[in-house]
C-alpha cells in the first residue's frame, strides 16, 4: 500500500480536523504509522491529483484558519475501491 492509499484509507469515511497542520499530520502519523514527510508527500500527491481539498481553511466566522483534511468525491471513491466499502 501507498503512502497515498494509507492516507485515503485512513481519511475515508471523516475529515480529519486539526489546529495546524503539525498536530493533523502527528494524528496522522500515529494512525498510520508513516513517518511525517511521507504523509506531507502523500497529501501534496492527493492534493494534486483532486483527492483532498485544500487542507488550510478559513470558515465563515472564524477568527484563525483550522486544517481540515476532507476528500473529494474522487477521493472518497478511490477510499471505497481501497478499503472494499
Amino acid at each position: 500500500m501507498t503512502p497515498r492509499d494509507a492516507l485515503l484509507g485512513t481519511v475515508h469515511p471523516h475529515s480529519l480536523a486539526a489546529d495546524t497542520a503539525e498536530d493533523g499530520i502527528a494524528t496522522l502519523a500515529a494512525a498510520t504509522g508513516l513517518a511525517p514527510d511521507q504523509l506531507r508527500d502523500a497529501i501534496a500527491e492527493a492534493l494534486a491529483a483532486g483527492l483532498v481539498r485544500e487542507p488550510i481553511r478559513l470558515e465563515p466566522g472564524a477568527l484563525h484558519c483550522r486544517w481540515v483534511l476532507e476528500l473529494t468525491p474522487s477521493g472518497r471513491a478511490a477510499a471505497r475501491r481501497l478499503t472494499g466499502d
